[in-house]
């Protein structure tokens, strides 16, 4: 062995990495160096603008306990009690919850691939840009994909679930 052999994906990533291939989406997951838990650290690691990262926020649906995954442009803030009018009252979501219900830790939340169904909304703030990056299902893994693709691969809607950018 010379050591450089390449270390097997981790349990979520290769999830994400099956249900993009049976998808039939061009870009697998990409393992970075470092761990990309916000939208500017990913930002900083892939050389992109903030706004291209598609950073998965997760809400707890009070009346079923259903997970409810908003994907959001990593410059925007999810304005909770637009959301809470689409999907009904929304509850904190804590970190075992979301493990438990979606199979990925907080900071690596793909948008596809989770263990459990819920409901997702795509935040149109995203058609801003061609191309955006997600979380692949660990803090260190991102994958590509278009405002166009991730439709596709989630069958979520676009809605206005932002609130409106702060001049600065």
């Amino acid at each position: 062995m010379c050591g450089a052999e390449p270390k097997p994906l981790p349990d979520g990533v290769q999830r994400v990495a099956a249900a993009l291939q049976e998808a039939g989406h061009l870009h697998a997951p990409r393992m970075l160096d470092d761990a990309c838990r916000t939208a500017q650290q990913a930002a900083d690691a892939l050389g992109i603008a903030v706004g291209q990262v598609a950073k998965s926020i997760i809400f707890r649906r009070v009346s079923d306990d259903a997970v409810v995954l908003v994907i959001t442009s990593g410059d925007r803030r999810v304005d909770a009690t637009k959301v809470e009018a689409l999907v009904g009252a929304l509850g904190r979501a804590d970190a075992a919850f979301v493990k438990a219900r979606t199979g990925f830790s907080i900071g690596g939340v793909a948008p596809i691939a989770h263990a459990l169904p819920g409901v997702t909304l795509i935040d149109r703030e995203l058609l801003r840009f061609d191309t955006l990056w997600a979380a692949a299902g660990h803090p260190h893994a991102v994958f590509a994909l278009s405002p166009h693709d991730l439709q596709r691969l989630t069958g979520a809607p676009l809605a206005d679930v932002t609130e409106a950018p702060t001049c600065t």
